[in-house]
């Protein structure tokens, strides 16, 4: 797992993000999951609430979205929390990114599973094309990160970009991915193995080949 710190708190960044707030849509978002907690405990709501945050911030800066101080101390302001509670789950969970990413977060699995499949070949490809273990290109446009499993372990090596887990990648598929990110398109997301939908075994279901197409009962063959 790469390294994680806090964005450092300049005069810079007050100036870009002090004034940060919800815009219309996403207030809208932070109301309603507050509301689905009782009444006085709206601070259950932080985890939502620093996603929006996050994601605000990726729609302003054309990138997948970090936590600067200010955004941080404006969702503990928005939950009457003590900053240093947002803190800590800001720092936590690796889904905040706690500095500027690129256009593309690229999040390579290199947990044992991943590993024996090829995610040195992944990350081979990623050095390929300048990109370098937590930083982000000269471009803005690539920022990698190694991080540990994400729970694709059927499908490695998997790799996750943004929102989007792209599975069963060998190098070629990888580089097709990136192609069709820097060329504005969307790859299709999930395994990348031709004839594979999901997780199931490479080659076609080995167990309860009836319900491949139909809702087949076996129980009265137990």
């Amino acid at each position: 797992m790469a390294d994680r710190a806090l964005a450092p708190d300049t005069p810079e960044l007050r100036a870009a993000w002090g004034d940060f707030a919800f815009a219309p849509a996403w207030e809208e978002k932070a109301k309603a999951a507050i509301a689905r907690y009782p009444a006085g405990r709206q601070k259950s709501a932080v985890m939502a609430l620093l996603d929006y945050a996050q994601r605000q911030v990726g729609e302003t800066t054309n990138t997948q979205g970090w936590l600067p101080i200010p955004v941080i101390e404006y969702v503990a302001t928005y939950l009457d929390m003590p900053v240093i509670r947002v803190l800590e789950v800001a720092t936590f969970y690796t889904m905040y990114n706690l500095a500027p990413v690129g256009r593309f977060h690229v999040q390579v699995c290199g947990t044992t599973p991943c590993m024996l499949r090829g995610s040195d070949d992944i990350f081979a490809v990623c050095a390929k094309r300048g990109m370098k273990r937590g930083h982000t290109t000269d471009d803005g446009m690539w920022t990698l990160t190694e991080v540990e499993c994400m729970g694709n372990c059927a499908t490695a090596p998997m790799v996750q970009i943004n929102d989007g887990n792209y599975e069963d990648l060998t190098p070629e598929r990888f580089e097709a991915v990136l192609d069709k990110l820097s060329a504005g398109e969307l790859p299709k997301e999930g395994t990348q193995e031709p004839g594979r939908h999901t997780s199931e075994p490479s080659g076609g279901p080995t167990t309860l080949t009836a319900m491949v197409g139909e809702n087949h009962d076996y129980r009265g063959e137990w």
